[in-house]
C-alpha cells in the first residue's frame, strides 16, 4: 500500500509544480487553489507512504520521479525544451531510484 500512496503523492507533486507555474506568483485564484491543494495532497499521501517506507527512500523517490514528471509535462504543456543534458539527468535520477529500492531490499 505504501507504494500506491507514494505514486499518488508523486502525481500531487507534479500537479503542485505545474500548478505553481500557472499561478503567476499566486496572483491567479484557481491555479493557486489547485497548487495549494496539490501540495497538501502530496504531503499527506507522502506521510502515509512513509509509515512503511524509509524516509530517505520515500522522499528521494517522491522528489526524483516528481522532477522527471514535471520536466516532461512542462515540455508538453509549457513548451519547455528538453536538452540532452536533461535526458542524462533523467537517467541518473532513475538509476538512483532503482539503487535506492535495491538498497532498501524492496
Amino acid at each position: 500500500m505504501a507504494w500506491i500512496y507514494l505514486s499518488i503523492a508523486i502525481v500531487f507533486e507534479i500537479g503542485f509544480a505545474l500548478g505553481t507555474n500557472a499561478t503567476k506568483g499566486f496572483t491567479r485564484l484557481w491555479p493557486s487553489v489547485f497548487a495549494l491543494l496539490s501540495a497538501a495532497g502530496g504531503i499527506f499521501t507522502l506521510s502515509l507512504a512513509l509509515k512503511t517506507l524509509d524516509v530517505g527512500v520515500g522522499y528521494t523517490i517522491w522528489t526524483g520521479i516528481g522532477s522527471i514528471g514535471t520536466v516532461v509535462l512542462g515540455a508538453l504543456i509549457y513548451k519547455e525544451k528538453i536538452a540532452p543534458v536533461k535526458l542524462a539527468s533523467f537517467a541518473a535520477i532513475i538509476g538512483g531510484v532503482v539503487l535506492l529500492k535495491i538498497a532498501a531490499g524492496i
